[in-house]
C-alpha cells in the first residue's frame, strides 16, 4: 500500500518522504502548486508528486486513492502569525481537516498521523515536564487550532471508527530547515552567525524551549503509523530543555563564530518554559530520541556548509 504525505514539501514532510522511500514504500505527496520540491526529496519511480489544495474536496478525493496512511502535517500559519488572523487559521487549518475527516469516512482502514503542537497546546505549564495529561490551554490561535483538530479526531472515532495518532511535536530541527524563519530557532540563528548577520530574540533569552533532530521526530512518526495499542496521544521531544541563550552559546560552539544579539520586547504568546515528557512514547511506542543536542548541531551546520 502507499503513504499519504500531506505537506510533503515541508522540512519534516521532506525528510519523512525520503525516510518512506528509502524503506521501499510507495509515496504520494500533496503539495501547494508554488512549493518547490527539497533538495532532500529523492527522485524515485514510487514517488508520486500532486499538487493541489489542502482545503479542496476533489484534490483531496484524488489524493487519498489507494492509501492506506495518511501523514498529516499541513499547517497555513506559526504561532506567531496566527493571532493576527484567527479566522484564518480557522478556516484554511481546521475547516479544511474537517474536509478531510469527512472523506476519511468513505476509507476505514486508513491510518491518519497528525502533527500537533507541543510547544503551544499546553499552554504555561502547571509542571515540567509536561505530560499528556496536563491540561490544554493555549495563549494563540496556532495552539487553539491544533487542539480543535485533535478533538475533533477524537469525534470521528467515537462516530465513525477513525484510526489515527496525534504527535505533540516540540521543535524539530536538522539539515534542511529553512534559516529566517519566525519558526525554527536552530536554523535561522545557524544561518545568520554562518553569515556573520545578527540574532534577533524576544525577550531576555530566558525562554526555554525543548529540541529534537529530526531523524528523532521521523522515527516517532514512523513508530506511531505502526502503533496498535489503545493510547493516541504522544509527547514527542528530547525530554530536555534548553533557553534560548543556551542556544545561542550551542550555536556558537558549533561555528566557531561569534553572535551578534539584538533582544526586542517579549511576547504575550510566549509561554516562559516548554518540556516534554516523552515516557508515554517510550513506553507505548518503544521509541526514544537517539540525537544529542550538540551532535545534532554539527549534523545541521554541516548539511547547510555542504549546501
Amino acid at each position: 500500500m502507499k503513504s499519504l504525505v500531506l505537506g510533503g514539501g515541508g522540512f519534516i514532510g521532506s525528510h519523512l518522504v525520503a525516510t518512506l522511500l528509502s524503506a521501499g514504500t510507495p509515496v504520494r505527496v500533496l503539495e501547494r502548486p508554488y512549493r518547490d520540491r527539497s533538495a532532500l526529496t529523492p527522485a524515485a519511480p514510487n514517488l508520486e508528486w500532486l499538487e493541489g489544495d489542502f482545503g479542496n474536496a476533489q484534490d483531496i478525493r484524488r489524493a487519498l486513492d489507494g492509501v492506506d496512511k495518511v501523514f498529516h502535517l499541513v499547517s497555513t500559519t506559526q504561532p506567531k502569525s496566527s493571532n493576527d488572523d484567527p479566522a484564518f487559521d480557522v478556516q484554511s487549518n481546521l475547516l479544511a481537516t474537517l474536509g478531510l475527516l469527512e472523506q476519511l469516512r468513505s476509507h476505514p482502514a486508513v491510518k491518519l498521523v497528525f502533527v500537533s503542537s507541543g510547544g503551544t497546546v499546553y499552554g504555561t505549564p502547571r509542571q515540567t515536564p509536561i505530560p499528556e495529561t496536563h491540561p490544554t490551554d493555549p495563549t494563540c490561535s496556532y495552539g487553539i487550532v491544533k487542539l480543535a483538530i485533535e478533538k475533533y479526531l477524537a469525534l470521528y472515532r467515537v462516530l465513525y471508527g477513525l484510526d489515527y495518532r496525534i504527535l505533540r511535536l516540540a521543535n524539530p530541527y536538522g539539515p534542511g530547515q529553512e534559516a529566517n524563519r519566525a519558526q525554527g530557532v536552530v536554523g535561522t540563528f545557524l544561518s545568520r552567525i554562518a553569515d556573520d548577520e545578527t540574532i534577533e530574540v524576544w525577550g531576555d533569552g530566558s525562554v526555554v524551549r525543548d529540541y529534537i533532530y529530526i531523524g528523532d521526530t521521523v522515527s516517532a512518526m514512523l513508530q506511531a503509523a505502526r502503533y496498535g495499542g489503545e493510547e493516541r496521544v504522544f509527547n514527542i521531544g528530547s525530554g530536555r530543555g534548553h533557553s534560548v541563550r543556551e542556544i545561542i552559546a550551542a550555536v556558537e560552539h558549533t561555528t566557531g563564530k561569534t553572535a551578534r544579539v539584538q533582544y526586542k520586547a517579549g511576547r504575550k504568546f510566549d509561554v516562559p518554559v516548554s518540556v516534554l515528557d516523552i515516557s508515554r512514547a517510550r513506553t507505548e511506542l518503544g521509541w526514544a530520541p537517539q540525537i544529542e543536542l550538540s551532535e545534532g548541531l554539527r549534523l545541521t551546520y554541516s548539511a547547510m556548509l555542504n549546501r
